[in-house]
């Protein structure tokens, strides 16, 4: 469990200061930052593959939640380390548009365990928070996902 003696919430700025940081915390929210990164760039391959105009919108869609995901835990990320986080792309992107969706949900499934464990761990209010909204929206993300998918097998 992440401590809360690291940091403390002051509510009406919305803002955590930072104090010595929970390294496990920060190296989460690094991961989670390297994955909303290779999903935005992946996302972008696979809305130029689509075979519709409603599909590519929708992955589009998709990529801005994900454009905000990664700009929240950069921000969280700072304010804990002081330092903006590094991107690196974790997971290629498939070549082929269906072998791409399948990637996509299963990613997207498994982001919405990881950001909960986050949640469940912080004692911060807003990370809690953060990280609740973004695994309710991964879990979104996946459900589209696999309807592109079922529509795919067609």
């Amino acid at each position: 469990m992440y401590s809360n003696q690291n940091y403390y919430y002051v509510p009406q700025h919305y803002d955590y200061y930072r104090l010595p940081s929970n390294n496990q915390l920060v190296n989460d929210i690094q991961k989670a930052s390297n994955a909303e990164y290779s999903a935005i760039i992946c996302y972008e391959k696979l809305a130029k593959m689509a075979p519709t105009k409603e599909e590519r919108n929708r992955i589009l869609e998709i990529q801005q939640d994900e454009k905000r995901h990664l700009n929240e835990f950069r921000s969280i990320y700072a304010n804990l380390t002081g330092t903006n986080p590094t991107y690196k792309i974790i997971e290629k992107c498939p070549e082929k548009y269906r072998e791409g969706i399948e990637f996509a949900l299963k990613d997207e499934q498994e982001s919405v365990d990881f950001y909960l464990e986050i949640a469940d761990k912080s004692q911060n209010p807003y990370i809690k928070e953060r990280f609740r909204r973004a695994a309710a929206d991964e879990q979104n993300h996946a459900v589209w996902f696999l309807y592109f998918f079922h529509k795919s097998k067609r």
